[in-house]
């Protein structure tokens, strides 16, 4: 039997409602701001095409069938129901966030990718970790040592104001880890992200991939929100 909303899970429940009074929103696969192939060596395009029209493609209709899910419970009263929507919810979300934001972090060489941080989030690497090159070093320790699947984050910690390293696991988004973390660069280490090209020697993903990091747009993210 469904559990019905009381006054008080009602109250509870309010901002849910709200997303509603609008009508449904959904979410569609963003446009690549490159080529599948313009990463190469480093990612294939055969990797990127799959990652993002069957991967990233799945999580977002999967995140608007639990929203509609969700819509129809609020509307129905039924409290359970959207107790039960909210991991679809936060997987599939988060799988539609961390991609949005790793395509980003990603630009052909040609195109500024793998060139070293400039301005204030270049100061603030040396200053939190002592240089870009520790700061690499530890993104790729806690990304090769994730067990599982996941994410390994550089983040802005807003309050506490300096730089953090988290992992996350499968598709946590980093503010799981805390409200006030913001993040500038999240590297996908799931196996989908590079196991055609380099089988199961995921370091050695870790290792390439900096070659074609969008740094500007960490940096600009950091201005951002610093």
């Amino acid at each position: 039997m469904a559990m019905r909303f009381t006054t008080a899970s009602a109250k509870t429940l309010k901002a849910y409602s709200a997303l509603f009074v609008r009508g449904l929103q959904t979410f569609s696969l963003p446009d690549l701001p490159y080529d599948y192939a313009a990463l190469e060596p480093v990612i294939s395009a055969e990797i990127m095409k799959l990652h993002h029209q069957k991967h990233h493609q799945a999580y977002i209709t999967n995140y608007n069938k639990a929203l509609d899910q969700l819509h129809a419970a609020i509307s129905n009263g039924d409290a359970s129901a959207v107790v039960k929507l909210q991991s679809a919810i936060k997987f599939n979300g988060g799988g539609h966030l961390n991609h949005s934001i790793f395509w980003q972090n990603l630009a052909p060489v040609e195109e500024g990718g793998g060139e070293p941080p400039k301005g204030s989030l270049g100061w603030a690497i040396d200053n939190d970790f002592g240089s870009l090159e520790a700061l690499i070093q530890k993104i790729n320790a806690e990304g090769a040592a994730l067990q599982g699947s996941g994410w390994v984050w550089l983040g802005l910690d807003k309050e506490l104001k300096h730089l953090v390293v988290e992992t996350t696991a499968n598709q946590d988004p980093l503010v799981t880890k805390g409200s006030s973390l913001v993040p500038l660069l999240g590297i996908d280490v799931w196996e989908h992200a590079y196991y055609l090209q380099y089988k199961n020697v995921r370091p050695d993903y870790l290792k390439n991939i900096w070659k074609v990091i969008n740094w500007k747009y960490a940096g600009d993210a950091y201005e951002k929100e610093s």
